[in-house]
This record gives structure tokens, C-alpha cells and sequence, in this order.
């Protein structure tokens, strides 16, 4: 048995078998990019540089899909069946009605088990959370909130234009529908602190959610971020693979137990960065590490999760 709650493990348990996901681009942008918040979106965020070549809005969700199909057949062999993951941008940022035919083009697809949506919590509504919750009773949903950071310092700084407040409040909408409910959080933010960081893992445990994503702060080529990162590199801590590891098993001994830990480290492809100062390390060699790691230290997810923490 691993020393964490893995994603793998627990869709196995579920379901029975193993569930690949196929990110779908379903043409959607993001309020602080199109005017109603603001425009150039967060400091970090270029979407080109985290979903696959099979993946564009120019193409049907279903040839998306069949191609993604195709793609994974010949490196996951053993999938039961998948799910469509609509994850660039805000994928609920539309009205309902767009909403329904694009999620219903997904789960009518024959191989399709069920969808995954990546949204930001300023962009749901109790009327898109009910049809999902209707959809759930047949189907696999799962809506995956980009939260970032806990502290709303760092997301005025990154240019999120939500708050942590209107993430509680988008979980506490959808957790309460019984809707599946995860989050993402980016460890190394610019002022956030090693300190600083694992201070917030009281408020994640706080949170309604089912699952939880963590990827490393990567620097993108031509984003705000990047020209920060120049300027003034004091304000971010770096990690080695080795020191993100380390830091990484910190969290995980505070985080809840029962929280399912569906990546807890990212992969850009090396034309989107100036650096790749962990190399090539791909995610299968980076949960070996960690595996390592956790039984080096004799520890494992929840050892020092208090309630209340």
C-alpha cells in the first residue's frame, strides 16, 4: 500500500478500473482576460504550455477526443475507459445552454465515462452546479477549482482577481450538491515562503474537497511571471527535485488523510521554459522519489494532520 491517497489507487477502488483523462479545448477564455475583470490573465498562465497537441478549439470535442483516444491507446494500455477533461481556461464561463451541449458532445461519446471540469471559483453558479448535479447521477463529474494560493496577497499579486473568500464559498456550493470537488495549488509563488506555505495547509484541510492538485512553480516563457522572476528572483523560492520532494512530504504528513492526491508535481515542455533545472524528470520517476522518500522518513500523508490544524 503507498504512503499517500493516490488518485490511481482510488479510481481503482471506485470504479474498478483505471480511467485516463482526455483534455478537451472547448474554445473557453477567462473573465480576467476578456474585460470583465481585467485583461492578460494570471502573471503564471500560458495554457499552451500544459495540455497536449490533440487538444485545440478549432477542432469538434469529439475528434478531440477520438485523437486523444488514439493518443493514450499506444502509452496506457490498460484504460477501462476515460474522461473528458475540459481544462484550459474557465470551462464554465458561459451560459448554460453552451454549457450543455458542449459537457453533453463529451458524455455522449461511447468510451467517454464521464467529465472533469477545471474551472476558477468566480465562475459557477448554483443554477450550473444543479445541472451538474443532475448529470451525476449517471455519470462520472468532478469540477476541479485553480485556487492557486491561500492567501489573497499572492493572488492580487499574480493577478488572480478572486479571493480565497469566493473559493470557499464556490466548494461549499458545489461540495454540498454532492458534486466531486477538487482544487489545484501552486507551491512557490512569488512572497510565499516554505513557512508561508505549509502555514496554509490548515486552510486547505479546511476546505470541502475531494481531491487535491499541487504542481511546482514553473516560469513560462513570455508571461508576466517570467519577467518578475528576472527582476527579482529573491521573491521566489526555488526547489530542486530532491528539496521538492523533501517539501513536498512535509505537506503531505499535515494534509487531511482522506484527501485524494491527484499530482503533486507539474510537467512543461522544455520549448515553453529558459531552464529545465530538474531536467527531463517525467512524473512516473518523480512518484518513485516521493514513494522513496515517504519510507526513508517513516512517514505518510496525515501523520501530523490535527483537526483544527
Amino acid at each position: 500500500m503507498r504512503r499517500f491517497n493516490s488518485q490511481a489507487d482510488y479510481i481503482r477502488a471506485r470504479y474498478g478500473i483505471r480511467l485516463q483523462k482526455l483534455v478537451v479545448d472547448a474554445g473557453f477564455t477567462c473573465p480576467n482576460r476578456d474585460g470583465t475583470k481585467g485583461r492578460g490573465g494570471c502573471t503564471f498562465c500560458d495554457n499552451n504550455a500544459f495540455h497536449p497537441n490533440y487538444s485545440t478549439p478549432d477542432k469538434s470535442i469529439t475528434r478531440q477526443l477520438e485523437e486523444g483516444i488514439e493518443f493514450h491507446r499506444g502509452r496506457y494500455r490498460r484504460a477501462g475507459g476515460y474522461l473528458a477533461y475540459f481544462q484550459p481556461y474557465s470551462n464554465t464561463y458561459a451560459p448554460l445552454e453552451k454549457l450543455k451541449l458542449l459537457y453533453g458532445e463529451a458524455l455522449a461519446h461511447p468510451e467517454v465515462r464521464g467529465i472533469v471540469i477545471g474551472t476558477r471559483p468566480d465562475c459557477v453558479d448554483g443554477e450550473v452546479l444543479d445541472y451538474l448535479a443532475e448529470v451525476a447521477r449517471e455519470h462520472l463529474v468532478s469540477v476541479e477549482y485553480g485556487i492557486e494560493s491561500c492567501n489573497d496577497s499572492t493572488l492580487e499579486h499574480i493577478n488572480r482577481r478572486h479571493t480565497w473568500a469566493d473559493a470557499v464559498k464556490a466548494v461549499e456550493m458545489t461540495a454540498s450538491r454532492g458534486l466531486h470537488t477538487g482544487a489545484h495549488f501552486i507551491l512557490g509563488l512569488p512572497g510565499e515562503s516554505c513557512e508561508a506555505m505549509l502555514a496554509s495547509v490548515g486552510k486547505i484541510n479546511s476546505l470541502r474537497i475531494d481531491s487535491i492538485k499541487f504542481h511546482q512553480l514553473q516560469i513560462i516563457k513570455g508571461t508576466k511571471m517570467e519577467e518578475e522572476f528576472a527582476q527579482h528572483p529573491e521573491r521566489f523560492e526555488t526547489f530542486t527535485a530532491e528539496r521538492y520532494i523533501d517539501f513536498f512530504v512535509d505537506i503531505l504528513e499535515r494534509l487531511r488523510p482522506d484527501l485524494v492526491i491527484e499530482r503533486f508535481a507539474g510537467e512543461v515542455p522544455p520549448r515553453f521554459v529558459n531552464t529545465t533545472p530538474w531536467g527531463l524528470v517525467r512524473n512516473a520517476e518523480l512518484i518513485r522519489m516521493l514513494e522513496e522518500r515517504l519510507q526513508e522518513r517513516e512517514t505518510f500523508q496525515g501523520r501530523l494532520y490535527r483537526p483544527n490544524f
